[in-house]
């Protein structure tokens, strides 16, 4: 009997199409730990999965806690309502846009740690005695990065004015304080939701102004134009000179200091701690603007932030082909440049943590009814956003605004801030937004701030007192 020949061809598919199962099999495996690794948490965690209201039927949504075990939300049943459970927030606005609200959707925390909310870690003799009784289980804990008295201090310091005031641990990323104001109560954002949302209206209670709010930087910038001015002259920025008569004229342009004071001889030093517009402008003139955008971005202009919770992207505009007038006022914090709050604490608190950005966060653990710890969140690196001499090159102009400068309000014997005020022009004949970025002791930062107040004229006279009030909380 004659025997058949092996065909190649056939055999080659055949081999084609196992090397193309083995690989979609790969594929489909690194997808399902990539899932499971990265993306997992915030599927689970996402407030419209489905998921969540088959547990909302089973596990009493459990408290959301401040550093110090205090509670800041817990649910409560309703005493006139048949035994309703309603979400109760006992400190009303204090912590309003960092927890968020249950009703009407879900923000803040409410959203970030929604499923741990709803999931019960009580023991097993408990679980199975509330599934036979038909009761719901108690919901884990979670404990966030909030600290009680620092939140009631920055909202006391910024008292009826509309702005932010943030704190964050430079070397943690642990967010402290968050307060944003106007605020609102979610205890009764459903009640009052059409007036919330109403469109005309100017207060935009909602918005969370330290991560969505969008302002121009003013004089806080120029932190980032001395930063592309010393990379640009490395071993020359020292001797640079400027005399400063209160105005500033080039190529038939006009940039004048605050109040049109006239700071006289200015080093580099000098006139970043005097805030000075004529000497950054001058600054402005002499830089690479291709390398200046570069360095924008590299500091997370016109790109995402690591942060968790909604917030709008801050933005440089300038082109490296921009006219004179946009490259004068871009140096100074002004022209078409937008930063939040969040994005320019963001920058101070990697200075002060040699260059490396933490990413901030405001949960640190969950935990079940009983004090125990199911889950714990840890530090993790951002990214590097400039060397170690950049930084503390920075940070020590930054400590010469506190000492000689315009940042005076922050002197203190007992411990060194480093600092920056601004006052942002946001429309002409009005009044300036008043800034302070900086953080504390300089040389062991422990607390890093930014406060801005919607139109509260200067960032020395307005803002600095304010984060003063923080450091002296927290440091002394």
């Amino acid at each position: 009997m004659k025997k058949s020949k092996p065909n190649p061809k056939a055999n080659r598919n055949i081999l084609w199409f196992v090397y193309a199962a083995v690989f979609l099999f790969l594929a489909m495996g690194i997808y399902v730990g990539y899932f499971l690794v990265v993306k997992s948490d915030t599927v689970i965690d996402n407030p419209y999965n489905a998921r969540a209201t088959i547990f909302e039927d089973r596990v009493t949504r459990g408290k959301i806690l401040a550093d110090d075990g205090t509670v800041l939300a817990r649910t409560v049943t309703a005493t006139d309502s048949n035994g309703i459970e309603v979400r109760e927030y006992p400190y009303g606005s204090l912590f309003a846009h960092a927890v968020g609200y249950s009703a009407v959707g879900k923000t803040g925390i409410e959203s970030l740690a929604n499923f741990d909310l709803l999931r019960s870690h009580t023991n097993l003799i408990e679980q199975t005695a509330d599934e036979i009784m038909g009761r719901k289980s108690v919901g884990d804990n979670m404990v966030t990065t909030l600290n009680v008295n620092l939140q009631q201090i920055a909202s006391d310091a910024l008292g009826k004015n509309r702005g932010a005031v943030i704190a964050i641990e430079p070397d943690t990323g642990k967010i402290l304080c968050m307060v944003s104001k106007p605020s609102f109560d979610p205890n009764t954002v459903a009640a009052n939701w059409n007036d919330l949302v109403n469109g005309d209206s100017t207060e935009a209670r909602l918005l969370n102004r330290a991560t969505q709010g969008l302002y121009p930087p003013g004089s806080t910038f120029k932190i980032i134009t001395a930063l592309e001015y010393m990379r640009e002259h490395p071993g020359a920025y020292n001797d640079y000179h400027f005399d400063c008569s209160g105005i500033f004229s080039f190529e038939n342009n006009k940039i004048q200091c605050y109040h049109k004071i006239a700071h006289g001889s200015q080093d580099f030093i000098q006139a970043f701690a005097n805030s000075c517009n004529g000497a950054f402008a001058n600054l402005g003139t002499e830089l690479d603007l291709t390398s200046y955008r570069n360095l924008a971005e590299q500091l997370l202009f016109n790109r995402s932030l690591p942060l968790d919770i909604p917030y709008n992207k801050s933005t440089f505009s300038m082109q490296p082909d921009a006219e004179t007038w946009e490259v004068l006022q871009t140096s100074i914090g002004q022209g078409q440049t937008l930063m939040s709050p969040m994005h320019n604490l963001l920058i101070t608190a990697a200075i002060a943590n040699g260059g490396i950005l933490m990413k901030p966060y405001l949960m640190d653990h969950v935990e079940n009814s009983g004090g125990d710890v199911i889950r714990k969140f840890s530090p993790s690196v951002a990214g590097e956003l400039m060397v170690p001499n950049e930084a503390d090159a920075l940070k020590n102009l930054m400590v010469q605004v506190v000492n000689v400068g315009t940042g005076s309000a922050l002197k203190r014997d007992s411990y060194q801030v480093a600092g920056k005020t601004g006052s942002a022009e946001f429309d002409k004949g009005k009044e300036t937004h008043a800034w302070f970025v900086g953080f504390a002791p300089a040389d062991d930062p422990k607390i890093a701030v930014c406060v801005i107040v919607e139109e509260g004229g200067s960032g020395g006279h307005t803002a600095a007192p304010i984060a003063a009030k923080l450091f002296d909380a927290w440091l002394q």
